[in-house]
């Protein structure tokens, strides 16, 4: 597995242990994790991407909106920021 998927599963893994809270104090708002911790928690999915890209480039970095399940993107998305931050 290479090195960013992984380091990707692991920001999953992450918002899956902390998700029952999240889901109780932000339903509807977007998480960013990042090195397995919340870093932050937005009102818009624009607000969350910009501030991930500000503060952390290229990631790995986890952005999901709380409550909602995880999409499902090709791989050559999670090798796109660009391209990811387009998909809504």
């Amino acid at each position: 597995m290479p090195r960013q998927e992984s380091s990707l599963m692991k920001e999953i893994e992450a918002y899956e242990n902390m998700r029952n809270a999240l889901e109780t104090d932000h339903l509807g708002e977007w998480a960013v994790v990042h090195d397995r911790e919340l870093t932050g928690i937005y009102e818009s999915f624009d607000a969350a991407a910009a501030d991930a890209v500000a503060r952390f480039g290229r990631g790995p970095y986890l952005i999901r909106e709380i409550g909602e399940g995880a999409v499902s993107l090709p791989a050559s998305v999670l090798y796109n920021p660009v391209t990811q931050h387009a998909i809504r």
